[in-house]
């Protein structure tokens, strides 16, 4: 299977290198800044392309930049019998418009910088609008990972947004939580290895019983004290207040409504 990729940022770089180890052949890389994408061809024993160069042919248009510009790049593409496809969990087939064959897969992980990644336990969720395309995006998918999954887009849209509630969230109000007590002169990374080992609890547990903490037991004393120490900081008390009560009523406190806290 020949695969031309655009774009050279986290998702091209660990895409097409599990491509690579899966014996896929990538034919070109296509970037804007050609140190990077010189780079990255070197690494994937392709050929580096500016955005005005020819594609070859290749059986896939693999497009990984940011979803604002799924589209743009996408039409700016002459069409051809090649699978045109994007890596976004939030965005439909109609950003690949003009091209007939097009597809998704979308790695349901984080893509940070370093080593590239092992993408074997890693979910895939695959959709295609047409059979070409789902028989090619299953094809390869399947030869990078032992989890793929087929959703269609309005499932992808809901999987996205439980994905930025389970990791986006979090680190957000770690970095918040941080920050409180930076301001106060405490050491911020006191809080850092409970953090790390609510994660691994999560996994072997599950969330729902490693869970946690004053409005898990229905502890609503202190978890007014800590809303009387949060005043300074309304949104992250809004937060907690908000939170707070979701586990409450989650966990059979029912003699405490939304008003209690």
């Amino acid at each position: 299977m020949s695969i031309s990729v655009i774009g050279t940022g986290r998702a091209a770089f660990h895409l097409g290198h599990a491509l690579q180890r899966a014996d896929c052949t990538i034919v070109s890389v296509t970037g804007r800044s050609a140190d990077r994408t010189q780079e990255l061809a070197t690494a994937l024993n392709a050929t580096p392309l500016s955005p005005t160069d020819q594609l070859p042919n290749s059986d896939v248009i693999l497009i990984a930049v940011s979803d604002d510009a799924i589209a743009e790049v996408a039409k700016e593409l002459p069409t051809s019998d090649a699978v045109f496809v994007h890596l976004s969990g939030a965005s439909g087939f109609e950003r690949l418009a003009p091209h007939a064959h097009r597809a998704v897969l979308w790695p349901v992980m984080t893509l940070s910088p370093g080593v590239p990644m092992d993408f074997a336990r890693i979910p895939l969720v695959v959709d295609a609008n047409t059979e070409r395309a789902r028989s090619l995006v299953l094809s390869f998918a399947n030869s990078l990972s032992e989890r793929v999954t087929q959703l269609a887009h309005a499932d992808r849209e809901l999987v996205h947004a439980a994905a930025a509630i389970s990791t986006n969230f979090p680190l957000h109000l770690l970095d918040a939580a941080q920050a409180l007590l930076q301001a106060n002169n405490i050491p911020s990374d006191l809080i850092v290895p409970s953090f790390s080992a609510m994660a691994e609890k999560a996994r072997v547990l599950g969330p729902h019983d490693a869970l946690t903490g004053p409005a898990r037991r229905g502890d609503i004393g202190t978890v007014h004290r800590h809303l009387d120490r949060l005043t300074q900081v309304p949104d992250l008390r809004a937060a907690y207040a908000l939170l707070s009560n979701m586990i409450l009523r989650a966990y059979g406190h029912t003699d405490h409504d939304q008003h209690d806290v």
